[in-house]
């Protein structure tokens, strides 16, 4: 998924807010809801962000693409787990998941979008990075968590560091570059460590 975001802050652990939801310290995440499709469906028909994203324009009708969303909500899956990144004010602005789960190897691919543009740049996308990685690292016993972005992207790069990412190389897929990164449990306990000092 696709990361536009700026500011960033140190590391802040989760609380839960109600049940099946995690708060950070700018955003709060929650299940996905039916009605979370009509902002979806906005956002996957949007070009910009259909293009940070590195996937195709979402063409078909709201009434399809509800059907299938409605469809799709029937069915949990144990490799992945999506959330609904709204403020504390309980407005939508995004998605973000961990997927790709392999409980052998110990680790899932982590993606992200900021969907309303009124939050980007605001620090909402880094907080949730952190929030979900927190959450990641506390609740599962998933040692690695990595993701893709384009090449051209610097600012999600840069943004990515600054929750603990690490580059590891590079990809080309569907005529799209990618830069590869992730982040180690030891890495991020590391970081939790350097906090609880400062604090």
């Amino acid at each position: 998924m696709s990361y536009r975001e700026g500011k960033s802050h140190s590391l802040s652990h989760p609380e839960p807010l109600e049940a099946g939801m995690i708060t950070g310290k700018k955003i709060r995440l929650r299940k996905k809801r039916l009605a979370d499709a009509t902002d979806d469906y906005t956002w996957q028909t949007d070009p910009e962000l259909v293009c940070l994203d590195a996937s195709p324009l979402l063409t078909i009708t709201f009434h399809q693409y509800l059907s299938a969303y409605a469809s799709e909500m029937h069915y949990s899956s144990s490799t992945r787990h999506a959330f609904a990144i709204e403020t504390p004010g309980g407005k939508h602005i995004g998605n973000c998941l961990y997927y790709n789960i392999n409980k052998t190897k110990g680790e899932a691919e982590l993606g992200i979008m900021i969907g309303d543009q009124d939050y980007w740049d605001k620090g909402y996308g880094t907080d949730t990075v952190i929030t979900l990685l927190n959450y990641i690292f506390q609740e599962t016993d998933l040692k690695r968590i990595y993701l893709k972005t384009l090449n051209l992207n610097h600012r999600a790069q840069r943004c990515f560091e600054k929750c603990g990412f690490t580059s590891y190389g590079y990809i080309n897929r569907d005529g799209y570059n990618f830069s590869l990164m992730e982040i180690h449990r030891k890495q991020w306990e590391k970081q939790q460590s350097k906090k609880d000092n400062a604090d």
